[in-house]
């Protein structure tokens, strides 16, 4: 039985004539007990064929690697509460607009550091220019995640950070595997690709368009990968 589209997705798009199916494969909830090599060939390797693209939520790669950290242990400062009054919320889980990842980007890179990327963040939104902060504050806070318990009461008080060298992460999934693998962080504002195979390596643009709404669902479809099908043999 292949996997269903999510709610109010297409399980096929049309991307430059091209026609790609995105297959949510549906996990049980992930946690740092699991390993990655687990979940691949319990989920994954069933399902696949040749020349698919394999999409790995960036948050399960973070979580089975073991980065992450508890609210617990984390004492939030006055300069967190205060930065994150001035940042853009917005409905997934707030950014650096929540004290508790403000204080974790304080954490990685310095408060220097923070200080410089808020105020050239905030004077770039003048002129209408988005990422500023992120690009200069470094240290992958663009990835931090958690300490949201909306679709999951867990991540509540967990935070998720960033994950260094992506990229040779996939190659290593796909030396042993055989399969193209990426790392997203996609939700239903946009996204990035964090890490890819070498052979993806001029495909980012195509695989954001073929990622753009976000199939793998915003809330608890518990569909964290997604394998992704050249499908010229659909008939709409």
């Amino acid at each position: 039985m292949e996997p269903l589209s999510n709610p109010q997705k297409k399980l096929i798009v049309n991307i430059n004539k091209e026609k790609w199916a995105r297959y949510p494969i549906k996990t049980h909830f992930i946690e740092t007990k699991d390993r990655l090599e687990n979940i691949i060939e319990r989920y994954i390797l069933p399902f696949t064929q040749k020349n698919d693209i394999i999409v790995l939520c960036q948050k399960i790669v973070a979580i089975t690697q073991g980065k992450i950290v508890y609210k617990k242990d984390i004492k939030v400062s006055h300069w967190a509460k205060f930065l994150s009054k001035f940042v853009q919320k917005t409905p997934y889980g707030f950014s650096v607009g929540n004290p508790l990842k403000m204080q974790l980007a304080i954490n990685l890179a310095g408060l220097p550091r923070i200080l410089l990327a808020s105020f050239l963040g905030g004077f770039a939104k003048i002129f209408g220019i988005k990422g500023v902060f992120y690009r200069i504050a470094g240290h992958q806070i663009n990835q931090i995640d958690g300490f949201y318990a909306q679709a999951f009461p867990q991540y509540a008080e967990m935070g998720i950070l960033g994950f260094k060298n992506l990229d040779n992460f996939c190659n290593k999934l796909k030396e042993k595997y055989g399969f193209s693998f990426v790392a997203a962080d996609i939700n239903d504002l946009g996204g990035n690709i964090l890490g890819k195979t070498d052979d993806l390596e001029s495909k980012n643009k195509l695989l954001l368009q073929i990622l753009k709404d976000n199939p793998a669902g915003q809330s608890n479809e518990q569909t964290p990968i997604i394998i992704l099908r050249k499908s010229d043999n659909y008939v709409s």
